[in-house]
């Protein structure tokens, strides 16, 4: 496994997150299957939140006995302060933890959302107190929204930001590009997430073995690897799948060649031929 420092947080974290997603809706014994391969092959950052279903609840018992083994991520939804405090304790009580390494505002998603994290009474005031209690050792958020993402940048410098790097949407509109650029300036750590993304699902289309994704993922040679070199092309320290464990498995199994090998001229060739076929399905916006 490849290590990438997450940017001005310091923490020396794989390459691929192990994305919460993954132990909602399975088996006890999946669960613990699933945290302990990713200990022997040594990813070593979690991403939950309690807006997974029940993941949180799934991971707490699988992660137990390997807490040190990780660096723990969580978020939440909530705007104000109560609001914040309440989840991020309950999260804390749920996974049996003392502290989260990166705890996040969740999909932040509109100019009127940053207000209302940074206005009275606001979310902020609750993540400076963890910070302060040491409940929390860095603080970041997560979006799909780039100007909403450069506001609140603009209001806090943010630990870390985790913004979907598509290349579908970064070649057709520039997508996150914006976002690229900042970070480098901020030295906050960029988890990049949709890097597997092809478009949206189209009506009827079956899902099968993606229940756990709302849009469609790829993961196969040599697409999924030009997308997520696509990822850490624009500076992702880490890379997130899509929820279902096989995109994940995918990631786990061609990280390395993505870190050692920047793209190709034929690989960008091969993003630009599909960015162009889904232009008119972009996932955002």
């Amino acid at each position: 496994m490849k290590y990438n420092v997450l940017g001005k947080t310091g923490l020396n974290i794989s390459a691929v997150t192990f994305g919460g997603m993954i132990n909602r809706e399975i088996t006890l014994e999946d669960s613990k299957r699933f945290v302990a391969e990713a200990v022997d092959i040594g990813v070593n950052y979690i991403d939950v939140a309690p807006s997974y279903g029940n993941a949180e609840v799934m991971l707490s018992p699988a992660l137990e006995p390997y807490r040190k083994n990780f660096y723990l991520a969580c978020k939440s939804y909530e705007k104000t302060a109560e609001g914040l405090k309440r989840e991020l304790l309950n999260s804390l009580k749920v996974l049996k933890t003392d502290y989260f390494d990166v705890y996040q505002f969740h999909c932040i998603e509109t100019l009127d959302a940053v207000d209302k994290i940074f206005g009275s009474d606001g979310a902020i005031e609750t993540m400076l107190w963890a910070k302060r209690e040491g409940l929390i050792r860095n603080i970041g958020f997560s979006t799909h929204d780039e100007d909403s993402a450069l506001k609140a940048m603009d209001m806090y410098d943010f630990d870390t930001v985790l913004f979907p790097m598509n290349w579908a949407m970064g070649i057709n509109t520039g997508w996150g590009d914006r976002i690229s650029d900042r970070v480098k300036e901020t030295g906050a750590g960029l988890l990049a997430m949709k890097t597997l993304i092809h478009r949206k699902w189209r009506k009827g289309e079956r899902r099968d073995i993606f229940h756990k994704s709302w849009c469609k993922p790829v993961y196969e040679e040599p697409l999924g690897i030009a997308g997520m070199k696509y990822g850490l092309y624009k500076s992702a320290a880490t890379l997130i799948p899509p929820g279902d464990y096989i995109n994940y498995k995918f990631m786990t199994d061609h990280i390395d060649k993505c870190v050692d090998e920047q793209l190709t001229n034929a690989e960008w060739d091969l993003l630009k031929r599909e960015a162009e076929l889904v232009k008119e399905e972009p996932i955002f916006g």
